[in-house]
């Protein structure tokens, strides 16, 4: 007797199947004869998934700047696990995780580099806010929450310290066993070529397809050769929409050439949420799907990519053993009007439409979800 069975979902390769939970994990994908104590079928009218990580969102409550509740960036939109990207730093990380005790969303963090955190916007200006010594500790006392580092490496952060931030931050995640780093660009100096070249496989680019004239693209068009080099190397793009780091025309152009990012995250915090341009990762997901990316293509950046980026074990698969995390949701077709962070539209005629979250076999119903007279769990 399963503890739960979803059946004849609609997967994102267009096969019906069923899926059932135990204990937390799923015990069986594709046709499930066994039964569940609590049942539900989807008739191939709803869709399924592995549950969708947001690799990149701001919701320390008592952030200065950037702040949110995780069960409003997380489960109210589908997401059931949110990663934090540097709100923190070691002086306010374990306030941080005792606020995310009561969650239903599962909330990881990246720790910033800066023992501050993003207290004010230029945290990397002074090089003594960067303590290795006070992220080693950090680190020990919370191995599970922690599970990588964040640097903001853009001028109005590091001021005049270029791209010294950045080394000191590889040298800690050297002292801290090769933890994944990512590194947000924006605005020069430092020089992206700068920067680029200073990471190693597995780190992280975020706010891969900014609008701002340091950007991946060259004025032709053409991948920055140092960025060429380091996605030869393994590094990684991660989107990090937000409300200022997103071109529609950076994007398509690079994705027409066959630059796809590895990881779709909103960088998400309550005020582009409430007033846009981000509102939420299904969002931001939906606008891939009209310059573009494929449906398995954008799901699958955000659940085994984003497993796999951030060494997020038994989690990101539909498959048995792994967490019984999951998304349902929907596809409505209607016209939409999607915007990015310059201002520009772009048309669409569909939208992806988040209706529970199920994190550890818990359903949790989205705000949509909760709206919806016609769907149950």
């Amino acid at each position: 007797m399963y503890d739960l069975v979803i059946r004849r979902a609609l997967l994102c390769d267009n096969r019906l199947a069923d899926v059932a939970l135990q204990d937390g994990k799923i015990a069986a994908v594709g046709e499930v004869t066994g039964r569940g104590r609590r049942e539900c079928t989807l008739n191939g009218r709803y869709w399924l998934s592995a549950g969708w990580i947001d690799s990149h969102v701001h919701c320390y409550p008592n952030s200065a700047i950037y702040h949110d509740e995780p069960d409003s960036v997380g489960v109210a939109g589908g997401v059931t696990t949110v990663v934090d990207a540097g709100s923190t730093g070691a002086d306010d990380i374990d306030d941080f995780w005792q606020l995310t005790r009561s969650a239903r969303t599962e909330v990881r963090a990246l720790l910033n580099i800066a023992r501050s955190g993003i207290l004010t916007q230029n945290e990397l200006a002074n090089m003594t806010r960067i303590d290795g010594q006070a992220v080693k500790a950090a680190i020990a006392r919370l191995p599970d929450f922690i599970i990588g580092l964040k640097a903001r490496i853009s001028s109005s952060v590091v001021e005049q310290n270029g791209v010294k931030p950045l080394v000191r931050a590889k040298e800690i995640q050297q002292e801290n066993g090769q933890l994944p780093l990512m590194v947000h660009i924006g605005n020069n100096p430092p020089d992206l070529d700068e920067v680029a070249d200073l990471l190693t496989r597995g780190d992280i680019i975020t706010h891969c397809f900014n609008g701002k004239p340091n950007r991946i693209l060259t004025p032709q068009g053409a991948l920055r050769a140092a960025v060429s080099r380091a996605l030869q190397r393994g590094v990684q793009l991660d989107v990090g929409h937000g409300s200022a780091s997103f071109s529609f025309a950076v994007a398509q152009q690079a994705i027409t050439s066959g630059i796809l990012p590895f990881t779709i995250s909103s960088d998400i915090y309550c005020r582009n949420r409430l007033n846009g341009p981000v509102h939420g990762l299904a969002h931001v997901m939906s606008k891939f799907l009209h310059i573009g990316m494929t449906l398995p293509q954008v799901i699958a950046c955000v659940t085994d990519h984003a497993a796999q980026a951030l060494r997020l074990e038994n989690k990101g698969r539909l498959a048995v053993g792994y967490a019984a995390d999951l998304t349902v949701f929907d596809i409505r077709k209607a016209a939409c009007l999607f915007s990015d962070a310059d201002g520009q539209t772009v048309s669409g005629d569909r939208e992806l439409v988040p209706l529970a979250a199920i994190v550890g076999g818990q359903v949790c119903y989205t705000n949509h979800g909760e709206r919806d007279n016609d769907f149950s769990l």
